[in-house]
């Protein structure tokens, strides 16, 4: 295979992930819509959609695998498909939140309960963001913005931490519905860790830029 030839399979792949990317970023959005519009048909129709992203997901890992078992690739195209393997699992696990979330919403039903959606749909609009520029960040090759993105994840914590304490407030005042308030602390726990992947993402565009495996840190961690 030509030099030009191998570019354009990568060039492929690298657009076959933003493509996965965006179905998340699109199933993420759903997902909690469907929480504050309490609509189950629709959240029954993203976890139906979980299989298109599963499919996605294995399509791209078995022609990177290909590609890097017939090519030989060395160097900096050995980093970049290696990586985009972790990338694509990354994105596949995203995908399981969303449809979590989802599911919530189908357990739920109409039941009356608290559910800070100020706090989760702002964690929804950060961690999506978050999650398309480490995207960009990635094909760019972009190691200055891959470094930034993560300082981010502060924000997501911030509101976590008060969304969870609003839902045990809202345990202690009605004990009766703590199963279904659980619930809600998965819905905040699984937006929480969409970041965190996000993080993992921008780890694998520094190790394409620069070779070397790292941790990114929030602000907070660095301070700590």
């Amino acid at each position: 295979m030509t030099r030009e030839l191998l570019n354009q399979h990568i060039h492929q792949l690298q657009d076959e992930v933003l493509l996965l990317g965006s179905m998340i970023e699109q199933a993420i959005i759903n997902s909690v819509d469907t929480l504050k519009q309490r609509d189950t048909e629709k959240a029954l129709k993203i976890i139906e959609n979980d299989q298109l992203i599963n499919d996605k997901r294995f399509a791209i890992e078995n022609a990177v695998l290909i590609l890097i078992a017939t090519q030989q690739p060395m160097a900096h195209d050995l980093r970049l498909l290696t990586a985009m393997l972790e990338i694509d699992t990354e994105l596949e696990r995203m995908g399981d939140y969303a449809k979590s979330i989802a599911r919530i919403v189908t357990r739920l039903g109409d039941v009356q309960v608290p559910i800070p959606m100020r706090e989760i749909e702002r964690m929804t609009e950060v961690g999506v963001s978050m999650l398309h520029r480490a995207l960009g960040a990635f094909i760019a090759e972009d190691a200055a913005t891959a470094y930034q993105i993560p300082k981010e994840d502060d924000e997501v914590d911030a509101l976590f931490n008060r969304a969870y304490r609003n839902l045990v407030v809202s345990m202690i005042a009605n004990p009766e519905m703590i199963d279904v308030i659980s619930l809600l602390l998965w819905v905040i726990h699984n937006l929480e860790r969409v970041a965190d992947r996000v993080i993992n993402i921008c780890e694998r565009t520094v190790f394409i830029c620069t070779g070397e495996l790292i941790e990114l840190a929030s602000n907070d961690e660095e301070d700590g």
